[in-house]
């Protein structure tokens, strides 16, 4: 046999990979894809995995909830909820109460932005928490979180929050998707600077955002 054989066959063993529902010879089930090892042959397992599963039953997972404080909701943020409309049967978008960042927009209205901005993701709700994330998507029922990796510099305190959550609850975990490359730079905190100076962030989110923002500074 060829190394190249070799190695699929090792990814077979080194990868677990899993479809709600759904069987595989090469993988073992679980709610959600989770490779073991870094192997040579893991985008061939989990591509023949992935077809095998897809042509059973479109792939699909339960419930995610995507926590943020969305002051206010971008491109960025509508981008990452459409994709995992696309791997989720549910997404809750739980906007954060969090007073500490004193959000420019209150929590109802920035609620009700998400909700228009998301208006066309048919398997999207809109809920806000105060609570501990891990006791919110206990009382969710769900086991999946959902958190975007803008950079990088993203990535340590998002590998950290994982890791207290997963200590708090151990039943969570939490998947991490990234923006599109025209969306990756940009952030809540610079779409405020720029409206309060007055520039166009049309570019950058959603029409009604804008003219929420326009409104709020104007009365400033």
């Amino acid at each position: 046999m060829s190394e190249a054989m070799d190695g699929r066959s090792q990814a077979h063993r080194d990868v677990l990979v899993a479809f709600p529902g759904q069987s595989h010879p090469a993988c073992d089930l679980h709610p959600f894809i989770k490779p073991i090892t870094q192997s040579p042959g893991l985008q061939h397992t989990y591509g023949s995995c992935y077809a095998t599963a897809h042509k059973q039953k479109e792939l699909r997972m339960p419930k995610v909830i995507y926590p943020g404080t969305f002051d206010p909701i971008t491109n960025g943020h509508t981008d990452l909820i459409e994709r995992a409309g696309r791997m989720f049967d549910e997404i809750v978008v739980a906007v954060a109460y969090n007073p500490k960042k004193q959000p420019l927009l209150n929590l109802a209205e920035r609620c009700e932005l998400v909700r228009k901005a998301t208006a066309h993701v048919p398997n999207v709700t809109v809920t806000g928490f105060s609570n501990l994330l891990a006791e919110f998507v206990r009382e969710q029922n769900a086991t999946v979180i959902l958190r975007g990796l803008r950079a990088v510099s993203d990535f340590e305190y998002e590998f950290q929050l994982a890791d207290m959550n997963r200590r708090l609850a151990p039943e969570i975990e939490s998947v991490f998707l990234t923006p599109a490359n025209h969306l990756s730079y940009i952030s809540s905190t610079l779409i405020r600077e720029i409206a309060s100076l007055g520039g166009d962030i049309s570019e950058f989110v959603d029409p009604a955002v804008a003219e929420a923002l326009k409104q709020k500074f104007s009365q400033a």
